[in-house]
């Protein structure tokens, strides 16, 4: 059983990865999340000429998948972990020379973007971080074209809790949940989907794993 003091540093690494510790815990974030990851991609319907912000990629480790749709795609991720920031640059080199991908080094309620340009934002586990959320969704919506897609991707709050770590900084969603935060922030919500993964062992138990995905819309008027 792990004690406070380092559920607590889990917990800081998850939120904002830094130093060699947080290159290791990206790379074992990549193995857990992998079905959740590609879950998020495939709800994308990612189309030719789609630009497309990810906001917290981490180390950038999937980008290769939806940059494979079509070279016509062009892709922005932004993260506020400079070492996240470093590591997808070096990971994601031949996309950038080609103009397919930039990185930013930029907060989730600060995108350093004009108004009206991506066609898809997503995020991955990003959303129990956010501190206001309301201006999150804001700026997500203020990038977003009308008509633009925003995926909001996570683990249900059923699931979280089973994880020792989370009370150290983590706001945790039931469905329902994020689905009316969404639908209070300018969105409509287009379609919840809820995929079931593999169980992980935690504290020496197996416990049922899900990834639940909110697709929102940028309404039209």
């Amino acid at each position: 059983m792990m004690d406070a003091e380092t559920l607590r540093i889990i917990a800081q690494q998850l939120r904002q990865p830094h130093g060699e510790q947080g290159i290791q815990v990206a790379r074992k974030m990549n193995e857990g999340n992998l079905d959740m990851n590609r879950f998020t991609i495939e709800a994308l319907k990612v189309k030719p000429y789609d630009r497309i912000l990810e906001i917290g990629m981490g180390n950038g480790f999937f980008v290769k998948e939806i940059l494979s749709a079509d070279p016509s795609v062009r892709y922005a991720g932004c993260d506020f972990s400079p070492i996240m920031v470093d590591e997808a640059r070096i990971l994601n080199r031949d996309f950038i020379q080609s103009r397919q991908a930039e990185f930013y080094l930029a907060a989730a309620d600060a995108l350093p973007f004009p108004e009206e340009i991506f066609h898809k934002t997503f995020t991955i586990n990003t959303i129990y971080f956010w501190e206001d959320t309301r201006k999150v969704l804001s700026e997500i919506h203020r990038v977003l074209k009308s008509g633009g897609q925003a995926l909001i991707s996570l683990r249900p709050k059923s699931v979280m809790e089973n994880y020792p770590f989370v009370r150290y900084g983590f706001r945790l969603f039931s469905k329902d949940e994020v689905t009316k935060l969404i639908r209070e922030n300018n969105f409509l919500v287009k379609d919840v989907i809820e995929k079931k993964e593999p169980h992980q062992e935690i504290n020496g138990m197996k416990v049922p794993v899900e990834t639940l995905i909110v697709v929102a819309e940028k309404p039209t008027w």
